[in-house]
């Protein structure tokens, strides 16, 4: 598929989308439009599936299979394979045909709930079961915000299914990510008009790369790529854009963002063996503890609240106590810094982003500052980003890069990316450009001085000014003004006012000897 016909592709949807944004209240259609898209994702994949099962058959089309023996075979190969099941009743195709016929069946909503908890049941008891468990549960067919009677409702599913149906996703034609890029384009449009809330689903295709382009450079394959608050599980996605990956693990507090970064991940071919994203509070109910990951990228929630707990930080939680003091309970930003460091491989790479309060605060975050730089000697790379990039808020921020297993003399690398040769101006917000992406990866991978963008400081540079990380202490971004020559300025003057004088005069010359009227005069 060309990148001409992909971005048809993403226009489509998007139409479809705002189509049904006219008839569901804008907080909601997100949820049910991008759980259509996934449910006829599921469908078309098993529809091809069983087709190539049935290629050596008698009957070679999966929606003419009658025999329950034919059928359950498929079924077991399916789970094993696919990790869920739909019989042939049951796909896309045929229930929207059955919505557009005229007559009592054309009611098809119960129809359509049934399946999407069949999808989830078919699932019980397998390896799959984890990640296809409360897949569908923000999409409430029965909800009044579809509309206010079951006929409303009726009609409004039956309308997206058949817009969704002329569109056909090519599945054994084109690359996995194909699909799967134009479902985060959708997701990035959501989040461009969620307000303050998109922080908490997406991070920026641009910030993504950087941070993807740090924990992978120099990897032609990592083992693992973790994400402690994942969101749509853009990011992590982002990572196998650079290098091959393994295994994706991740956490998300939010239910129905867990439940999108499940449907992320499927959409883009993952197999559900290769990924793990458990939904709960990562800092107070860590689900992948045990593990240690090869890169680690996160854009957590800036300077959320928390439960930390000095009383217990001694005795019970080794993330935090080897530090001797916990991040106040209105900023966890260090809290999560402290739980990816925990979890980072020694061979591995965190790249994450924070406000810049994480560079000079002091009291408790000062401290563990300190301990990053002074006993773990952990923080390899400091990156200024311009403000005005991020969903939901204008703040500037910064990408905190750790490593384990740094050489006690190696440098942090400051670089003041926030300039105006990084960046354009957008409509509401600024996006980094290609270009300025390239020379923050190049200056963190190359450590060179170049001035007023990227310093090279020493560990006793960073301990004179008392581990404070503040960008401006190590990159002098001021532009010096030019110095007026004020002697100079005044001889021009009046150099100015006597050929001012000269012209004047020349002019009420010419107009005496036209006899006009003389401008400058009462004449």
């Amino acid at each position: 598929m060309s990148e001409n016909q992909k971005q048809i592709l993403e226009q489509k949807l998007w139409n479809i989308a705002n189509t049904l944004r006219g008839r569901i209240n804008a907080d909601e259609y997100r949820n049910y439009i991008l759980g259509f898209i996934f449910f006829k994702y599921l469908s078309e994949k098993q529809h091809f599936y069983a087709n190539n099962l049935l290629a050596d058959e008698t009957v070679k089309e999966y929606t003419l299979i009658k025999d329950e023996e034919t059928l359950s075979a498929i079924k077991e190969e399916s789970l094993h394979t696919l990790g869920y099941f739909l019989a042939p009743d049951q796909l896309f195709d045929v229930l929207t045909k059955l919505g557009t016929e005229k007559g009592a069946d054309n009611f098809i909503i119960e129809k359509v709930e049934m399946v999407l908890n069949h999808i989830e049941q078919t699932t019980m008891g397998t390896e799959s079961e984890e990640d296809f468990n409360g897949l569908f549960q923000d999409m409430d067919l029965a909800s009044q915000k579809l509309g206010k009677t079951p006929d409303k409702r009726n009609e409004v599913v039956v309308e997206i299914l058949t817009k969704l149906n002329e569109i056909d996703f090519r599945l054994q034609d084109v690359d996995a990510d194909v699909l799967g890029d134009a479902y985060e384009y959708l997701i990035s449009n959501f989040a461009a008009g969620a307000g303050k809330s998109a922080g908490e689903f997406y991070t920026p295709q641009q910030v993504s790369t950087i941070l993807a382009k740090i924990v992978t450079l120099g990897k032609d394959k990592i083992r693992s790529v973790y994400d402690p608050t994942c969101g749509s599980g853009s990011l992590l996605l982002r990572v196998a854009k650079q290098t091959k990956v393994a295994d994706f693990y991740g956490q998300e507090l939010n239910p129905t963002t867990y439940n999108l970064a499940r449907m992320n991940m499927i959409l883009h071919d993952v197999h559900f063996s290769h990924f793990n994203i458990e939904q709960d509070d990562t800092l107070e109910e860590p689900r992948h503890l045990e593990q240690r990951f090869e890169a680690i990228v996160a854009n957590p929630p800036f300077s959320a609240n928390w439960k930390g707990d000095a009383h217990t930080l001694n005795a019970s939680d080794a993330r935090f106590n080897q530090f001797g003091k916990l991040a106040p309970k209105t900023k966890a930003d260090f809290a999560f810094l402290q739980h990816m460091y925990y979890q980072l491989a020694d061979n591995g790479t965190v790249a994450s982003v924070f406000p810049h309060g994480v560079l000079f605060r002091g009291a408790s975050e000062g401290g563990i500052r300190e301990y990053f730089i002074k006993e773990l000697n952990a923080i390899d790379a400091i990156i200024g980003l311009p403000a005005n990039i991020f969903y939901g808020t204008s703040i500037p921020t910064c990408i905190v890069v750790l490593k384990k297993c740094r050489k006690a003399d190696d440098n942090i690398v400051f670089i003041d990316a926030s300039g105006g040769e990084f960046y354009i101006k957008g409509t509401n917000q600024n996006i980094l450009t290609e270009e300025g992406i390239s020379k923050i990866i190049q200056f963190y991978r190359d450590r060179n001085e170049v001035n007023k963008i990227c310093h090279i400081t020493t560990l006793e540079e960073i301990k004179e000014n008392e581990y404070n990380l503040n960008i401006p202490r190590y990159i002098d971004a001021f532009e010096e003004e030019e110095i007026i020559d004020i002697f100079k300025v005044v001889k021009r003057l009046n150099e100015l006012d006597g050929e001012l004088k000269k012209s004047n005069e020349k002019l009420l010359a010419f107009c005496e000897e036209l006899n006009i009227p003389k401008p400058f005069s009462n004449e």
